[in-house]
């Protein structure tokens, strides 16, 4: 007698809907990118032109390579510690942080204090980091509490923005928190009929119009929150690339993207790529909170034109003059407004008396 078929994802989350009632946008999102065995990052590998999307450091090495002057200058602020955790969270392939490596441990020093982690779940990806940072002696992490005792040096690049979220929806008697309901067999979004009142949300938007969305991170805010408090004990500092805003606001950033284009979220659950907008206003908040020192926030081409774009630009292709288009077109993908430059920010928050390179 023939197996009945497992139940994929989709099945998953219908039956937890008629058991239970309409979920929350953060446990849909939740179980859509971290389910133990059907979540999108723990099986296909995402990245590159094969996969959903590209990030920087699969646009060029000069990426890594000035964040390694950012990590290498901090670790010397420091007094150029003999013990200190370098750890990444959602390292991909370990391209950044090759890059990153490759340039940091010509410091005397630097390699010898080394403590790599890595924060990561997806098992082919943790196979392709081996693969480039096993001279590096890595050991992989599945919370955020696990370093060593020295200072801790975190980066973060397009982590945050794939942490889940609440959705709030301002109606005329409140706000009432967005779901994700069944018609049929259909997932569709709904609000919840409980209004919350205007005063239990942040000042900022409570004069809000009818029909705007407030989304709310607090998975982000709850990680932010871990790193701030042992970066307060241990010393160190906290990078963080992503898209997002400056300033806490109204506004639906919840999107879906799948072989480098957009997609309906609720479509095929564990297939797409989920992610919103950063607040780094609310990051920075947190941060605060333990201790730390929040930086100026950037956007990703003023911190990467701070920290010697241009120049390391000229100098591979002057190296290399047969790479001098490609090298350009991607220092230009990573800088222009229309690209990356503007709509990706880098956020700092880091022990008193630190100066963070590509901030000032």
């Amino acid at each position: 007698m023939a197996a009945e078929p497992k139940p994929t994802l989709p099945d998953l989350i219908a039956t937890q809907i008629r058991a239970n009632g309409p979920m929350s946008v953060a446990n849909f999102m939740g179980l859509c990118l971290t389910h133990p065995a059907m979540g999108y990052y723990k099986n296909a590998d995402p990245l590159g032109t094969a996969g959903d999307f590209i990030t920087a450091p699969e646009i060029s090495q000069m990426f890594g390579e000035l964040i390694g002057f950012y990590v290498v200058n901090l670790w010397q602020q420091m007094g150029s510690p003999k013990a200190f955790t370098l750890m990444e969270l959602g390292p991909g392939r370990g391209t950044l942080m090759a890059d990153i490596l490759r340039v940091a441990c010509r410091a005397e020093g630097f390699r010898d204090g080394l403590d790599l982690r890595l924060f990561e779940t997806n098992p082919a990806l943790i196979a392709e980091q081996h693969a480039r940072l096993e001279p590096y002696g890595p050991q992989w992490v599945d919370a955020l509490d696990k370093v060593g005792d020295g200072p801790l040096l975190v980066i973060a690049n397009e982590f945050f923005d794939a942490l889940p979220i609440r959705q709030f929806v301002r109606g005329e008697n409140g706000w009432h928190e967005r779901v994700i309901g069944l018609e049929g067999d259909n997932l569709v979004f709904g609000l919840s009929p409980t209004p919350i009142p205007n005063a239990a949300l942040p000042d900022v938007v409570q004069d809000a119009e009818i029909h705007s969305v407030f989304e709310v991170a607090l998975a982000g805010g709850e990680v932010m929150s871990r790193l701030a408090r042992t970066v307060s004990t241990q010393g160190g500092a906290i990078l963080t690339i992503d898209y997002g805003y400056n300033q806490t606001q109204t506004g639906e950033t919840l999107q879906g993207v799948a072989r480098h284009g957009f997609a309906n979220v609720l479509d095929n659950p564990g297939a797409i790529d989920l992610s919103a907008h950063v607040d780094f206003e609310a990051l920075g908040n947190v941060a605060a909170k333990s201790g730390l020192n929040v930086h100026p926030l950037a956007t990703q081409a003023s911190f990467l034109d701070r920290l010697g774009l241009t120049d390391r630009t000229k100098a591979l292709s002057l190296a290399n003059p047969s790479a001098a288009t490609d090298l350009a077109a991607a220092s230009a993908r990573l800088t222009d407004a229309n690209q990356m430059g503007t709509l990706f920010k880098a956020f700092c928050a880091a022990s008193p008396g630190l100066t963070p390179p590509g901030f000032y």
